[in-house]
């Protein structure tokens, strides 16, 4: 079974556009705004007019979701977002004329004033929660897990100057979390994620390489690279510690479970460290801050594929784990999807993958020494 899919204008189904959809692009991905194009063909109306050129629910602004369901019988929200953009090309008589229609998830209502505020008595998953209430979105209920200290007015206190979007993506990096705004499987509900990955537990989904006969995904193409620093050393004097003696040290706990049994360092063979400057009010900031250097650049392994809805029996979501089967000792095993492109049509529901590793499997027996 094919997957089917919606389109849904203001929550309601827009079925004359699923009829009539030329392609439909969906791409989530965890670490940026997830994003949408639609393409619809373009005819003249009896008044003379240009119809889905001219169409309201297609106007700045407008609220589109789009919903798909493969062989599962799981619904997914796909994406829950807004109208940015028109491309149209109109042609003589109109038989190749169309309209492709743009926008982004519903992070863009957090993009669009920027403010100066200050925040005080408040830690970054709270900052973060507030700001999503004031959106109307649901917190994650993992924004609150290995939180910040509290800012205080009385040590140092949180200056926001951007826009909303901007500042938590900004406090995300820094902290080793991941700012996304989502829905799940019903359009107009709409969480907002502040959180480390979530890679724990059991796959979301089997992706199964070889026998030919059970493939359920195309080729892959899997890279890694050990130019990254696997420790960092953070030290700073602290305001509040009149001891003179420098706050954090030498760190290599990036305090992600490893997605298997060798992780950056030892597949390295030795560490390379970096040293990072930066401005923190405690140690527990101190350290969270050389942890999220650890977890950005652990991601040492990139996995990248495609398949389809009939061929997989479900659909891969951006932030689901997922298990490669026969890809070798060192790179079958659990991944983080990082990111999906859907590309729909009416007869097929593609997805184009990338998954990333921050560990590999056990080095084969007899395999050489690296390093000095």
């Amino acid at each position: 079974m094919a997957s089917t899919f919606d389109i849904l204008i203001a929550g309601t189904p827009a079925s004359d556009f699923d009829t009539r959809l030329v392609e439909l692009e969906v791409e989530e991905n965890v670490d940026l705004p997830s994003a949408f194009r639609l393409t619809l063909p373009v005819s003249l109306t009896s008044s003379g007019d240009y119809d889905t050129v001219s169409d309201a629910r297609l106007g700045p602004q407008s609220n589109i979701a789009i919903t798909a369901q493969a062989a599962d019988g799981k619904t997914h929200c796909l994406i829950d977002g807004y109208v940015l953009a028109q491309d149209i090309h109109l042609d003589t008589g109109t038989s190749t004329s169309k309209v492709k229609v743009s926008g982004q998830d519903a992070s863009w209502l957090m993009n669009m004033t920027e403010s100066v505020r200050e925040w005080a008595d408040v830690t970054d998953g709270a900052a973060a929660n507030t700001l999503f209430g004031e959106y109307g979105l649901t917190p994650d209920p993992r924004n609150l897990d290995n939180d910040s200290s509290v800012y205080s007015a009385d040590t140092a206190s949180l200056m926001q100057r951007a826009t909303d979007a901007q500042f938590l993506r900004t406090l995300a990096r820094r902290s080793g979390k991941l700012f996304r705004v989502f829905c799940t499987d019903t359009p107009g509900q709409r969480t907002g994620l502040f959180a480390a990955p979530s890679i724990g537990g059991s796959p979301d989904v089997i992706l199964t390489l070889n026998p030919a006969d059970a493939a359920n995904i195309g080729p892959l193409d899997i890279s890694w690279d050990v130019m990254r620093p696997s420790a960092v050393s953070a030290q700073q004097l602290l305001f509040t510690d009149a001891s003179g003696q420098a706050a954090g040290g030498d760190n290599s706990d990036s305090g992600l479970t490893g997605l298997d049994a060798t992780g950056l360092a030892t597949f390295a063979g030795s560490p390379v460290k970096t040293i990072l400057t930066t401005s923190a009010s405690d140690a527990v900031t101190l350290t969270q801050r050389a942890q999220a250097v650890l977890q950005e650049s652990g991601w040492f392994v990139r996995c990248e594929g495609s398949t389809d809805a009939a061929r997989l029996g479900a659909i891969l979501r951006a932030g689901a784990v997922a298990q490669v089967n026969a890809a070798g000792s060192l790179h079958s095993g659990s991944y983080f999807v990082w990111s999906v492109r859907h590309h729909i049509t009416a007869d097929k529901h593609e997805m184009k993958f990338v998954l990333v590793r921050n560990a590999v499997g056990a080095a084969a027996t007899g395999a050489p020494a690296v390093g000095p």
